[in-house]
């Protein structure tokens, strides 16, 4: 450090000490007033200090804030949408289950109608109210006393009687009257359960009810399901046997109109034969002669057609038995290799065909076989027998529907009715390859749409 820097240091230090003097005398001049204000002007700069800070770090805390909740937001919704999700899933895996824990029920009884299954269920439940007539169904304590009373013991065992009854029958009844294929299985369990859970109970007075009338009880339940499905299966029946009649109607009616049509196209050709061999009578000229000729020649082929149109109805009236097998599929509907094995007894057997495309079904059926048999009957009987544990409906019978291949069918067709019958292999399926075209189109386009829209935004 030089000389000079020694110096200029003296200085500002007496600089300094100037100002210190000058400061201390200010003050000492001031009023206690102005001292106070400026006291209080030095609170007010802290304090604005403060307030500055305060609303940095309150600006710094809502941010955070809404940060925080709209996060929190996010995850709330999101997991709403997976609450949801679980909740439908697991409504769909409790129907599933329910529908797939149940066994296939063994049927009990052999009865052979509604009618006995109604008289079997009406013997099995006199059968209950002379158990409980008797006082057999549901026992009691016979020593029971009440206040040193026995009558009065009794009339309390009787009405814990009463009550067992009660509440186990209405626990049967409501089972009997909602029983169906999907619950028998539970409300059995529900009897069995009930039965114990109610002798439990009853323990204290010995209130017990009879292992013979929950026997009842589970065979009316037993009899109450097999009469609502024997009462479906005469329903079917009934529709078949319906549906059988109103198809030999039809039948009866085609042959009429048929007859009609052939007999006059047969006093048609008649009278124009006799016309005709009266003009060959009179004819002069050999040329005339040889047309006239041919006339009648045309006419007597025409006649013999008839004939044998007119022999074949007769035939098909004759023969009850005669008709078509049909092997139709509709790959819209049900999808590759499911056939509809079928007989009809139609004049023409495409009518029914047609009748089977109707509104039930999405698209119209495809034919791959049409079968002549003088026992239509027997030849479908054989090959329902031949694809039996194929059908799609194992349940119902009349449900004709076979998940085969076309080669069985041929196979078994040709073994029990004729080698020579000739298979469609593929199916037209017009209306549904149109529609799977449509649709091939209609997405290409939406996508090509999209495409374009996406193009524009980005320009």
């Amino acid at each position: 450090m030089g000389i000079a820097d020694i110096f200029k240091i003296g200085k500002m230090k007496s600089e300094i000490g100037a100002l210190k003097n000058d400061k201390e005398m200010l003050q000492s001049l001031l009023t206690p007033e102005h001292k106070e204000i400026y006291q209080l002007k030095k609170i007010i700069d802290n304090l604005s200090t403060q307030k500055e800070e305060l609303s940095r770090n309150i600006l710094i805390s809502e941010r955070s804030f809404e940060e925080k909740k709209n996060q929190f937001a996010i995850s709330l919704s999101e997991l709403d949408r997976e609450c949801q999700l679980k909740k439908n899933q697991l409504l769909v895996l409790d129907e599933q289950i329910m529908l797939e824990s149940f066994s296939h029920y063994i049927p009990k009884y052999e009865l052979t109608s509604s009618s006995e299954f109604k008289h079997a269920l009406d013997i099995v439940r006199e059968k209950q109210k002379n158990l409980i007539k008797d006082g057999s169904a549901c026992t009691g304590s016979t020593t029971w006393t009440v206040n040193n009373s026995a009558a009065e013991g009794r009339r309390m065992v009787n009405d814990m009687i009463k009550l067992v009854l009660r509440s186990f029958n209405n626990e049967c009844d409501s089972c009997v009257e909602n029983v169906k294929f999907n619950n028998i299985q539970t409300f059995e369990k529900r009897i069995n359960a009930s039965f114990d859970a109610l002798n439990k109970l009853g323990r204290i007075m010995k209130v017990t009810l009879s292992d013979q009338y929950k026997a009842l009880k589970l065979q009316e339940l037993y009899l109450a399901h097999e009469y609502q499905l024997k009462k479906q299966e005469e329903k079917e029946e009934q529709k078949q046997i319906r549906e059988q009649m109103r198809e030999e109607a039809r039948l009866q009616r085609e042959i009429e109109e048929a007859r009609k049509t052939v007999d006059k196209e047969k006093r048609h050709f008649q009278n124009a034969l006799q016309k005709t061999i009266k003009q060959l009578e009179s004819c002069t000229s050999d040329e005339e002669r040889v047309l006239l000729q041919n006339k009648i020649e045309e006419f007597e082929h025409n006649l013999g057609e008839i004939e044998r149109q007119l022999k074949d109805i007769d035939y098909r009236e004759a023969n009850q038995r005669a008709g078509y097998v049909y092997v139709i599929s509709n790959i819209g509907a049900f999808g590759e290799n499911i056939y509809k094995i079928g007989m009809t007894r139609r004049l023409d057997p495409y009518d029914r065909v047609f009748e089977l495309g109707d509104a039930s079904v999405p698209f119209n059926f495809d034919v791959h076989a049409m079968i002549f048999s003088e026992d239509a009957p027997k030849l479908e009987a054989a090959l329902h027998r031949e694809f039996d544990s194929r059908r799609l409906n194992a349940i119902n019978r009349k449900r004709e529907f076979f998940n085969v291949s076309l080669d069985e069918i041929e196979e078994v067709i040709k073994r029990n009715h004729d080698k020579t019958i000739e298979f469609i292999r593929t199916a037209d399926a017009e209306q549904y390859r149109e529609t799977l075209v449509l649709r091939n189109n209609h997405t290409m386009t939406d996508a090509l749409v999209s495409s374009k829209e996406v193009a524009v935004t980005n320009e």
